[in-house]
């Protein structure tokens, strides 16, 4: 397909959510926290990634330098402790419930989803104990 005949096909919000879940049924597939051993996967998180949660983290925060560095030292430990496949899939699923109907219905009941987004919690509130 041209790039045109593809950006025509994905205009269409059920071919969207079936692009969305296809994606995401390879995440699914992998367990909810990886066994892997801890920082095995620490360079998978790309520049442009790490200041955009910090740059998230801040705006929920305070503009402050030293919130620049609690909020630096939370991505280094998310990372250290998921994949960046498993924190990609989060990011994917939380824009997904923002959705309505019942695109953003599936993304905020499945089970293996909400089992991605437990265990990104659960790195959240660990990298605050280390870092805030």
């Amino acid at each position: 397909m041209h790039n045109h005949k593809i950006s025509a096909w994905l205009q269409h919000p059920r071919r969207l959510l079936l692009l969305a879940l296809l994606s995401l049924s390879a995440f699914a597939a992998l367990p909810a926290q990886a066994e892997e051993v801890p920082g095995d996967h620490l360079q998978e998180y790309s520049t442009e990634e790490r200041v955009d949660y910090v740059l998230g983290c801040m705006a929920a925060n305070d503009q402050s330098y030293l919130t620049m560095q609690k909020c630096s030292c939370s991505i280094d430990v998310i990372a250290e402790l998921m994949p960046y496949e498993a924190y990609e899939a989060v990011k994917t699923i939380l824009s997904m419930q923002e959705q309505r109907g019942e695109s953003g219905m599936l993304f905020r009941t499945e089970r293996s989803m909400q089992d991605r987004l437990r265990a990104f919690r659960s790195a959240q509130a660990e990298a605050d104990l280390r870092c805030f």
